[in-house]
């Protein structure tokens, strides 16, 4: 195959991998690692991936986005650990918004079940999973679900966000950085994100480090609007010290 063709198989492997190693793909594609490198630096340099000690994985843009089902598998241990940190931030907040996302699903199965709270989420996962919950009332915004991310969106959800006030915002994004803040890929998402940010009191942001430096489509908020920023220890101590100079706490669980 030509440059391009294995630039482009290279992409569709880390897309349904979720990331692709140097060494593997040499062999893969019998060619150089150094000739693989070159071209992950390419891709790298056009958006498309992001790369990481010894491979690289893909940046979700316009044109591509993970499913929830997808999402589950992947850094699973580093999730559990950032919805737990994520959790100790309730304090004495008694509405929250859970967005969608495997991770925000997983911030839902640890907060308490000892008080009263209402959470407010565009998820139908979290909000079947905590649907039964003793003490917890569930409110599951309207609105046209997404098949890949079972979430719902456009205005008949941000209509209803609109008439909230919400003492505590966990919020997601497909990309985090200094440069271009929190980023999407769907605009009815962004929308939908946007509005959750107008409606919260305080807002709290939770993805794992492969979030971070990435940017996708549309762009709903800024760094400088979180109270704090729960991540993992994957991201480097002196990359979560630039972000904590914008204004949130990073805690790298």
């Amino acid at each position: 195959m030509d440059t391009e063709e294995r630039r482009r198989w290279i992409l569709e492997t880390a897309r349904r991998t979720g990331s692709v190693d140097v060494g593997k793909l040499a062999a893969d594609l019998t060619v150089s690692k150094e000739t693989v490198r070159r071209d992950l630096n390419v891709l790298e340099e056009h958006g498309l991936v992001r790369r990481t000690h010894g491979g690289a994985h893909p940046v979700e843009s316009a044109g591509f986005e993970t499913t929830l089902a997808f999402r589950t598998t992947m850094h699973v241990p580093e999730k559990s650990r950032i919805a737990a940190a994520a959790a100790e931030l309730l304090g004495d907040a008694e509405t929250v918004f859970i967005d969608e996302g495997y991770t925000p699903q997983l911030i839902a199965a640890a907060l308490p079940r000892d008080r009263p709270l209402t959470v407010v989420t565009s998820s139908l996962a979290t909000a079947g999973d905590l649907a039964s919950a003793e003490n917890i009332t569930v409110l599951l915004l309207g609105g046209r679900v997404r098949g890949g991310t079972l979430a719902t969106v456009d205005h008949w959800a941000t209509r209803m966000l609109s008439g909230f006030v919400i003492d505590l915002a966990y919020v997601g994004a497909n990309g985090i950085s200094r440069e271009y803040g929190l980023t999407t890929p769907d605009p009815a998402v962004s929308e939908v994100k946007a509005q959750v940010m107008r409606a919260a009191r305080r807002r709290v942001f939770s993805g794992v480090h492969t979030k971070f430096g990435a940017a996708s489509f549309c762009r709903f908020a800024e760094v400088t609007e979180f109270e704090a920023i729960v991540t993992d220890a994957g991201l480097p101590a002196s990359e979560a010290h630039r972000y904590s100079l914008l204004g949130p706490e990073v805690i790298r669980a």
